[in-house]
């Protein structure tokens, strides 16, 4: 990988990575202080989809919740090591490269936005509760949607990348 300075590169977009930070977190922090926990204290807003204040000690889908406690520290360091190789990885990026800049700031951010849970609460607050019938989604947060959006772009981008070179050959 070719190191590109500041100005070319895609640490440009690190802005992106900062919106999706402060967002997730202040949705957060409006949720810890004006909805009561747990499900008794749901917000109904459309037929498939609740604001609900829940606590995650684990990763997606409640992983190693229950685990009694190293897994904290375990998920900060997969988020500062995830981080810190994308934010490198935009570094070699052009910033003209919007797609997978734009993905590399979203995982950033939202990895942050849950890493900073982690650290100052001991837990990911989230709040999103999507359903059909009794069937819930995990409830989650912005920063996990900002992840997922991330990873799916990324996923876009190879596929776009790897036809590039089948048009210039025709």
């Amino acid at each position: 990988m070719k190191d590109l300075t500041a100005k070319q590169s895609g640490l440009r977009w690190l802005w992106l990575a900062l919106l999706v930070f402060l967002l997730d977190i202040g949705t957060k922090l409006l949720v810890m202080n004006t909805m009561g926990y747990g499900w008794s204290n749901r917000i109904e807003i459309l037929p498939f989809f609740n604001l609900l204040y829940v606590h995650n000690y684990g990763a997606a889908f409640s992983f190693l919740s229950d685990a009694g406690g190293w897994q904290r520290w375990f998920f900060a360091a997969i988020a500062l090591g995830v981080s810190g190789m994308l934010a490198y990885w935009m570094r070699c990026t052009p910033s003209s490269n919007k797609i997978l800049n734009i993905a590399y700031a979203l995982v950033i951010g939202g990895a942050i936005g849950n890493l900073f849970d982690r650290l100052v609460h001991g837990f990911v607050v989230d709040f999103l509760d999507f359903y059909v019938g009794n069937n819930h989604w995990p409830a989650f947060n912005l920063a996990d949607t900002a992840i997922c959006i991330g990873a799916g772009l990324i996923i876009l981008d190879s596929f776009l990348a790897s036809k590039k070179p089948q048009a210039e050959a025709k």
